[in-house]
């Protein structure tokens, strides 16, 4: 074959392989067989590695990956990547539509579009041909991820034949269809049980949601890896010089016939009452999809008038987001059972009847504390109605009165521990009940060692709640400290002691029913919570402890000698310390001897420490048993002083006197760099928005009861780009 042979058959494989991708993945009406389209692209690739003179970017052979990016380059968007004002009621709506009216009148309709739950990104195209894919980053500026891009095959990496502008940018939404998602995870658990890993280290590889998993595919190096995933990609909004158009549903119909793939969900409303009648419909609807949405896009159709409505510095004033109300079912509780935290803390669990919301099946959900079983006057018996609160933690909202029995009693709170049953405090201040015997109690005991080795604190991820379970449970480890004392001769071919030994059952509470207290049958302690509810401990499947798991576990616990002192010091537990405090006292104190032997006078000297955790810290120095697990820590090897380099500088005092509220995920920083940013400026860091709160630092996805908290009390909300020009003026 010469190479003018070669060069035509490359093209004319070339458009037909693009034309069979464009039939499967935009229009999905397969015109030849997999085996078919297999052979066409092997030869492909076949011609292209004899001829790599003839090899085109934009080539068929490009979905299959292959190229490393090592680093994502930054790039400035020619068009700012906005976010829209979200809503989650109609008032919200109408109040949307009569702004919208007061400025071009009544004349117009229109566009609704489902909200798609992936990762928005803008595809720049010149004369017909993808040149650059770049993510929404902070609006401002973006990744680009054009490798990883080109493998998406419902994307056009050649436009078809058409009226198409020389130059224009094309904005839609990556997303992970639920086929693949259940596909990845099913493969990820099969090939990790082949190799010998337990169900506590498979859950913790698993891809956790759909959204997340488009996400994080979309930013790996290997865009072979990427075109394994079988990611999509539908497109909304078109952006370039003298386009023509006069709607934008004209524009969705044009970029369908360009090749884009369009939903064929959009439809024109004539007015907000189409509006709703939509929102109805695809409120039940979505469920049945085969990819996640959770919400509505609203558009005003006229491009002129969306012009004349213009822009806030935030959001277009011509659209608008209505967010999907949580799934609500009813059914019946069963009966209340508690469970035993790592602080002490009970929490009462409500026991259903199996039900299917928002996709899973619900068996429990939290009651919370004492004071809201009776706000809710809830009873055992009683029908309840359930929702996902964020579409994640199943919890009861209200109670069917019309169907409560007649003989139904009110709940008697539990007095004791439901393992050590120890008799229950609780302080005027605060809402849960606490089991006091902390150094004696096993799911405290457990919970504290749970939490020490967890990611924040002392990062063992090769330890888990299944594995500490079993290392307690066979006598191996008491305390934090413990765990350093552990040798490969004893944990190799461990295995979890027959049920019947472990735990202790304990009594029904004086006068209660004994319904109130479900324990876990294998233990006589409550489980844990896990996917998306209160459900069983993870990992308690594993049947004994082999060789890889045991040399992994040692390695975790070896590498966490490296760990900083102020993550030391929130790994060990005391109450009300959390990674903010700890840090605060580990800066303020520098070393674990000066915070043993503080005043109280001195506790309360260090910024934002109240007497509360002041005396929380007192009491727990004072308690020789947390001494002994300090020193026993220290004789370990682990650090008990701040490092130079971990000092945290001063870099200004141009926040000083500001409080912030940081939520969402950031394109320049993490969440706990950008924390550690507001800090070093002279800002403090608050855990929730309150009255006190300045500003409400939101990225991509901010959690939307702190977004709604933040309007309701007039916090400003401040962008990431805003952020930065703060600290740089």
């Amino acid at each position: 074959m010469t190479e003018a042979q070669a060069k035509k058959r490359i093209e004319d494989l070339s458009r037909q392989l693009e034309e069979h991708n464009y039939k499967y993945y935009v229009l999905s009406k397969p015109s030849v067989s997999d085996y078919d389209f297999d052979m066409l692209l092997e030869e492909l690739i076949k011609l292209e590695k004899e001829y790599p003179q003839l090899a085109s970017p934009d080539s068929p052979t490009q979905r299959v990956g292959g190229q490393i990016t090592k680093e994502f380059k930054s790039v400035k968007h020619k068009y700012p990547m906005m976010s829209l004002g979200n809503t989650y009621n109609e008032e919200e709506l109408k109040d949307f539509d009569e702004r919208v009216r007061k400025v071009i009148g009544n004349d117009f309709e229109y566009v609704c579009e489902l909200k798609f739950d992936g990762v928005a990104i803008g595809l720049m195209y010149k004369h017909g041909k993808l040149m650059q894919a770049v993510t929404r980053g902070d609006g401002v500026k973006g990744d680009d991820v054009t490798a990883n891009v080109r493998t998406i095959r419902s994307i056009p990496l050649n436009l078809k034949e058409g009226d198409y502008p020389e130059e224009f940018e094309i904005r839609g939404e990556i997303f992970m269809p639920l086929k693949s998602f259940e596909k990845i995870n099913k493969d990820i658990a099969k090939q990790m049980t082949e190799d010998g890993y337990d169900e506590e280290e498979i859950t913790d590889k698993l891809l956790k949601n759909p959204r997340n998993a488009a996400s994080g595919t979309l930013k790996m190096q290997d865009s072979s890896v990427v075109a394994k995933r079988n990611l999509d990609c539908y497109f909304y909004f078109v952006y370039g010089e003298n386009l023509g158009f006069k709607t934008h549903y004209d524009v969705l119909k044009k970029a369908k016939q360009w090749g884009f793939k369009i939903s064929e969900h959009a439809v024109k409303c004539k007015n907000i009452a189409g509006v709703f009648d939509y929102i109805k419909e695809w409120n039940t609807e979505r469920h049945h999809l085969p990819f996640d949405t959770d919400g509505v896009v609203i558009k005003v159709n006229s491009l002129a008038q969306q012009h004349e409505l213009g822009f806030t510095a935030k959001s277009p004033r011509w659209a608008i987001s209505y967010k999907f109300k949580a799934e609500s079912v009813s059914t019946k509780l069963l009966s209340i059972s508690y469970q035993v935290g790592r602080t002490g803390a009970i929490t009462p669990v409500a026991n259903l009847k199996p039900v299917l919301l928002a996709g899973t099946t619900v068996k429990r959900a939290s009651l919370h504390n004492a004071d809201q079983i009776e706000k809710l006057d809830i009873r055992v018996g009683d029908t309840v109605f359930v929702e996902k609160g964020g579409e994640i933690i199943p919890k009861i909202t209200a109670v069917d009165l019309s169907k409560r029995e007649r003989n139904s009693k009110p709940v008697e709170y539990i007095s004791r521990c439901p393992v050590c049953n120890t008799k229950l405090e609780r302080k005027e201040e605060e809402a849960n009940h606490y089991c006091p015997n902390e150094l004696g109690c096993p799911p405290q005991i457990r919970g504290k060692i749970e939490h020490f080795i967890s990611r924040k604190a002392m990062d063992i991820d090769s330890l888990g709640e299944g594995k500490v379970e079993m290392l307690y449970d066979n006598g191996l480890i008491k305390t934090p400290a413990d765990l350093y004392k552990l040798k490969y001769d004893d944990m190799i071919g461990l295995k979890s002691p027959p049920a019947p030994q472990r735990g202790v059952a304990p009594p029904p509470p004086k006068g209660g029913n004994t319904s109130k207290l479900k324990l876990d049958q294998r233990d006589g302690v409550l489980a844990s919570p896990s996917f998306g509810g209160v459900g069983e401990a993870v990992g308690r499947g594993a049947s004994s402890l082999q060789e890889k798991s045991v040399q992994k576990i040692l390695a975790g616990i070896e590498n966490s000698k490296e760990i900083p002192f102020e993550r030391v010091l929130y790994a060990i537990g005391i109450r009300y310390v959390g990674e903010t405090v700890a840090r605060k006292l580990a800066l303020y104190f520098k070393n674990m001897d000066a915070l043993m032997n503080a005043s109280l006078e001195e506790l309360v000297n260090v910024q934002e420490i109240g007497e509360r955790i002041a005396e929380s810290v007192l009491d727990f120095f004072k308690d020789n048993r947390n001494k002994k697990i300090v020193e026993d820590l220290r004789k370990a090897g682990l650090k008990m002083e701040m490092d130079a380099s971990s000092v945290l500088k001063k870099l200004s005092r141009k926040l000083e006197g500001l409080s912030f509220v940081v939520s969402g995920t950031f394109s320049n920083f993490s969440r706990d760099e950008i924390k550690e940013v507001i800090e070093q400026h002279g800002g403090k860091n608050q855990s929730g928005v309150s009255a006190k709160t300045n500003y409400l630092l939101a990225g991509d996805e901010p959690g939307p009861s702190k977004v709604e908290k933040a309007k309701k009390l007039n916090v400003a909300i401040l962008e990431e780009k805003e952020f930065v020009k703060m600290i740089e003026k």
